[in-house]
Parts: structure tokens; sequence; C-alpha cells
């Protein structure tokens, strides 16, 4: 079905492209003929066709700017058209009429040039050397961003602007009338021009931001106001922001002045509701700002190339907290060594590490926990319901093709298949939202465990909640989006953002944790108990599937990790090619689970040992590797974690006071040595005596 429907959609574009080819081949043999009507038509079509196009599939027109025929030459070669079309139609003198609009045409042009110009000027006096969220940066006098349409939308002012053109020379070619063409281009220039000048006002003094140096000097005094003590550092593309947003809410619980530093631009409005203070540094020579401020310690919850820049700075100690544990190579990292300290959940990891053997000193190793795991609920015993939820929660393929990463090529279906035959399941199937990304087996095995699902609910029927439960789904949604939505008009640009999105209103992410708590109620409100689940958006989020399954199958995963903290039933699905006894012994944080084989073999006693929790042999198991992979319970994760931050602050601390006391010890002996030179100057005898002394 989505191949189908992704052959369809190709069909539509490719149609779109030949249509527009057809059209300028009609209006050009049109235009040559001439045949007005069939000439207006084209030209018309034309020029609405590539407007649509621009606004609705911006990603199809890119395919013809890589041949070269963009917008600017698509325009160009209609509106050249047109005039070929003009000269060749009786009662249209070249001379006295055409010539003219000939003339005016090519002003457009150069204006629209002139535009795109200031254009780029506005862009690079907008675009500061910083960018923040939640600071007050009134000071530096920012503004709100120029018309879309004028600033960064050059494809659409082209064709936008063009229309009156356009249409004033069609009717110049319907009537023979030049007068029409020149409303028509008269109308363009107007707007073209007052578009230029309007935007060159951005350029002025009075809407202009203060400039880099300013705005450097700025952030100083801000450091310098603030006092930062604890900050997490993230870099990463596109779909990774999630690794840093699972630790918004335990940095801001932490003793001092939490921070956040980013590397890339758009990852300022990727990182979800809180209220800790942002910068972010595009260029590794503004951050060095943080070298002379009172930022202790850095949290690493990834490995990025732009990492290794910030280690750089001396004054800041550095603890790497990684986003997830597994028993995968990817968790032990030889990159780890570059940082302090490597923070653990418990003391598997620890032993994980001396026994990777990458040059991680075992003193450097810090068991905090997994603070984040606070909202998982614990194990309450076997299923009470008519259903077992079963929350198939499988990782994606990794970068090194490795088959035993995911479960999804080689047991995916075989796994679904066995759930949904058991007519007392109800199935929460939740993949990784990077699976397909690296195979494409993956990505096809993905596509086909949704239909599997979809055709099984079909068959499915039952009591569903009435429509007040969608009602209050709805209500909880709105209240939410409110809360999370960046409330930006179209046109904003990252200065814009900046400036609205200034001191924090406080309470904010306490807000949206209250309001998330809700949602997650209302949407499993809103389903029915037999009813399986595709989970595939940000919402509900894996810890809230957790707490409505009864048993998990995944992959070798931190998904396994933190599920364990439940102390519920889990399987892992082992398509490494391993016997079982070899796949145990190498990961052990299977160790308590139930071995699925690529067959899918036994999940029909599995489900069995849920229900009866006397048939359940791994529940003592569990109990134990739950504290040896995510330490003791008591003092709580958080308190843990607080403790290693407080411990790391002071050995920044301690090197300060280290470095502040050599340079005091240093100073001296220089003033005594300028003393003597500037005596030896003075007095060059004694000079030569003390060589005499020294050499005898």
């Amino acid at each position: 079905m989505p191949s189908a429907g992704l052959a369809s959609r190709r069909i539509v574009q490719l149609s779109a492209l030949f249509a527009m080819l057809a059209l300028f081949t009609t209006q050009l043999v049109s235009a040559l003929l001439p045949y007005v009507p069939v000439f207006i038509a084209a030209a018309a079509a034309n020029l609405a066709l590539d407007i649509y196009l621009q606004y609705k599939q911006p990603g199809l027109l890119s395919l013809l700017g890589k041949i070269r025929f963009d917008v600017t030459v698509r325009q160009l070669l209609r509106d050249m058209l047109m005039l070929v079309g003009l000269l060749r139609i009786d009662g249209i003198e070249p001379l006295a009429e055409q010539s003219p609009l000939t003339t005016a045409l090519l002003a457009f042009y150069a204006l629209h040039f002139g535009c795109q110009a200031v254009a780029i000027l506005v862009r690079r006096t907008r675009a500061l050397p910083i960018v923040t969220r939640n600071i007050d940066a009134s000071a530096l006098h920012l503004s709100a961003a120029p018309p879309r349409i004028l600033s960064r939308r050059q494809a659409h002012r082209l064709l936008t602007f063009s229309v009156p053109t356009t249409v004033g020379l069609l009717l110049t070619a319907a009537t023979t009338d030049a007068y029409w063409g020149g409303i028509g281009l008269g109308i363009s220039l107007a707007l073209i021009g007052g578009g230029t000048l309007y935007l060159a006002t951005w350029l002025l003094p009075k809407k202009r931001a203060k400039n880099d140096e300013r705005v450097l000097e700025w952030l100083d005094q801000w450091l310098a106001e603030y006092k930062p003590t604890v900050g997490m550092y993230f870099s990463g593309g596109t779909t990774s922001a999630y690794q840093a947003n699972m630790w918004l809410s335990t940095l801001s619980q932490l003793d001092g002045r939490p921070l956040i530093v980013l590397r890339e631009r758009f990852m300022v409005q990727k990182i979800d509701a809180t209220d800790v203070p942002i910068i972010c540094f595009p260029k590794v020579a503004t951050m060095f700002s943080l070298e002379t401020s009172t930022l202790k310690m850095l949290l690493h919850p990834a490995n990025a190339a732009k990492t290794s820049q910030v280690l750089r700075i001396p004054t800041i100690k550095h603890a790497f907290i990684n986003h997830g544990e597994s028993d995968k190579l990817s968790s032990c990292n030889p990159y780890a060594k570059a940082y302090d300290e490597v923070w653990v959940a418990g003391p598997a990891a620890r032993d994980r590490y001396q026994l990777a053997d990458i040059g991680v000193d075992d003193k450097d190793v810090v068991e905090v926990g997994r603070p984040q795991l606070s909202p998982i609920l614990p194990f309450t015993g076997a299923p009470t319901g008519p259903y077992t939820t079963v929350l198939y929660a499988p990782t994606w393929e990794g970068w090194d093709g490795n088959p035993g990463n995911t479960s999804v090529v080689l047991a995916g279906e075989n796994i679904v298949r066995e759930l949904l035959a058991d007519p007392g399941v109800r199935l929460l199937y939740k993949p990784h939202p990077m699976t397909g990304s690296q195979d494409p087996r993956a990505g096809a095995a993905n596509e086909r465990i949704k239909a599997m699902i979809l055709a099984a609910n079909a068959k499915r029927s039952g009591a569903r909640p009435g429509p007040e439960a969608a009602a209050e789904l709805e209500r909880r949604t709105a209240a939410l989006d409110e809360l999370t939505a960046r409330k930006f008009r179209k046109s904003a640009d990252e200065q814009e953002r900046m400036m609205l999105q200034g001191s924090p209103d406080g309470g904010q992410q306490a807000a949206v944790a209250e309001a998330m708590a809700a949602w997650e109620a209302a949407f499993w409100a809103s389903f029915p108990e037999w009813e399986h689940q595709i989970v595939t958006g940000p919402r509900p989020a894996i810890f809230s599937c957790f707490n409505q399954a009864d048993l998990l199958i995944s992959d070798v995963s931190s998904v396994v990790s933190d599920w364990l903290s439940s102390e519920k039933p889990y399987a892992v699905a082992n398509t490494a090619g391993m016997s079982e006894a070899e796949f145990r012994a190498s990961f052990p944080t299977v160790s308590a689970a139930t071995i699925l084989t690529p067959e899918a073999d036994g999940v029909a006693a599995l489900l069995k040992a849920v229900r009866a929790p006397e048939l359940d042999s791994h529940a003592e198991a569990r109990a134990e590797l739950k504290e040896h992979l995510l330490g003791p319970s008591d003092p709580p994760s958080l308190a843990r974690f607080n403790a290693a931050a407080l411990a790391l602050c002071a050995k920044a601390d301690a090197r300060r006071a280290r470095m502040a006391s050599r340079i005091d010890a240093e100073i001296p002996g220089q003033r005594v040595a300028e003393e003597a030179a500037e005596e030896t100057a003075q007095d060059p005898s004694e000079s030569n005596g003390a060589e005499d002394s020294v050499t005898a």
C-alpha cells in the first residue's frame, strides 16, 4: 500500500513537469503561428502551474534547478515568448508599442536582481554570531523580520510580482492595445521597486541589531551576571534532538545555575519546552566565551564531531552521560576517554567499559543511575483484564550493518504474527524513529508490520469509548499544543524568534509535564482496550507505552535497560546468529529475558508466563539485574546524579585555584627578573663582572 501511494505520487509529480514542458512548447508554437487564443491560454496556464508548484511542491521544482532550469530562467523564457508572440501579432507596432514594453520588462528584471542583492545584505546583517533562547536579549536591539517574500523567497517574489505583467501583456495580445501591457508592467515595477525600498529599511540603524563584536560583549556581560555552573553540551543532526531532550528535566533540577550549549542554529527550536537558558555557538571562535565564564562542567549526552572543540576549554570539566545504555559496542565508544568522567547508570556499565578495554580508567567511571526513569510505574502482577498488552519496540539497524542490531528485518514479522494470532493480546508497536534510514529492508519490513496490524484491527470489534473521550483528547491536545507550539509568524527569522523567546515565563517545563500527563491519560482512554496501536510519533513517549504494557519485546538496546526499572517481564530477539548461551553471555542485559529466535518460537509460552506469574522463572533475576544495570534505589538516582555534578564542579574549582596560585607564584619571580634587567641596563659593568665570575 505505501509503495503504491509513493508510485502514484511520483506519477503525479512527473505529470506536472511534463505539463509544464508541454505548456512551454504550446506557448512557443502558438506565438510563432501566431494563434492568439491558444497563446493566451498556454501562457496563463504556464505561469499559474509554476506558481502552484512553487507554493505546494517546491521540492519538485528543485529538480529543474539542478538542470539549470530554475525559476528565473523559466520566467524569463515565458516573458521572451510573450514578446515574440506580440511581435507576430498584427496590429502591434514593434517600435512604437513593443519597444517601451521591452524596456519596462528589462527594468523589472533589473529591479528583481537589485531586490535580491538587498535581500542578501539584509540576511547577512540579521545573522548574529550566537543564537539564544530563554535569555532577555532586548539590549541587542533585535527587530522583527522583513516579509518572507522579499527577503527569503526570491522564486515566490519573481513569480508573484510577474502576474500583473503577464496579465497586462496577455490583454495586449488579445486587444492589440499596448496600453494594457503598460499598466501591467507599471504595477509590477511598482511592486518590485516599492518592495526593494521597503526591504532596504532593514539596513538602516533603527532596524539593525548590534554588530558581532557588541553582541559578544553583551554575551560576556550576561554570563558574568548569570554565573552558570553546570551545563549540557549538544551537537547533532535534525533527528537527534531527542538525545538532549531526555535530559532536560534532570538538568533543571540540579543544584546551581544550569545552561544548555548548542552548536547548530536549527537545534535551538528542536529543544523541548524548558526554562533553562540556551546559547547556540555556530562557530568555534565564539564558543570560547565560556572559557572566561563561571561555567564549571558540561554534560554530554552524545559524541559528535564538534565535541572535540569544546573539550579544548581547560576551565570546564566534562562528563559523558550518553543518551541510553545498552550492551552494544556503541555504548563503549573509545571517544569516551576524552572526557574527565564517564557517568553510567550502574555496575553493569562500569564492567562493560573495563571489558571493552578502550582506555577509560575505572576511577573515571561514576555510577549515577537513570534519573529520568522515575515516571515508569513498577510491576504490580499479572494482567487482570481480558487483554495482555504487549509492547514491541525494536531498535534501528545501526551504522555497521550488523544483523543483530534490529529484529525488524529477520524476526519482526514473525513476532508480530505470533502476537496477533493470540486473541487475548493487544499489541503496541513502536519502532525506532530511524528505522529504515540505513537499510531499506528494515524500512520495508516496518511497513509490512504496520499493514499486518491494520489488517488485524479490521478483523476485531467491540465496544468503543464514547464521543466524550475523543473530545477530551482533542481538548488536551489543544492545551498541550498551546504550551509547546512555537508561535511565530511565517516570516519570522532566527533573530525574531530570538527576540520573542527572551526571558522564560517561569514554570513552563512543569506546566508542560502536567499537560503531557493529562494528554497521555486522554490518549489511552480514547481507544478501546482490544485495539492494536501503531505508535510512530513523538507522542505518546516510550515511557508512557511502558506503563500501558504488561510485556516488552525488544532488541539489545537502551529500551531494555529502561524497561527493567519496572521489573516487568521482557523478551529479546536474538538475530545475531549466536546460540542462546552465547547471546546471554555476550549481552548481560538479556540475562533475565526470554530469548526469541528469528522464527519467534516461544511467544506462546512467554504469554502464558506473563498471565500466570507462577510460571515466570525470571522474576527474581529481573530484580537483581535491575540493580546491576541501574544501581540501588536508595539514595534516589537524582540525588546521586546531583552529588556527582557537585563533585565534578568541585574538581573544576580546585583546578582553577591551582592555576591561580601558580600565576601568583610566577608573578613575583617575573618582577624580580624585570628589576634585575633594569639595573643591568643602568650599570653594564656589573653585568660583565657577573659574567666573568660565572665563567671563572
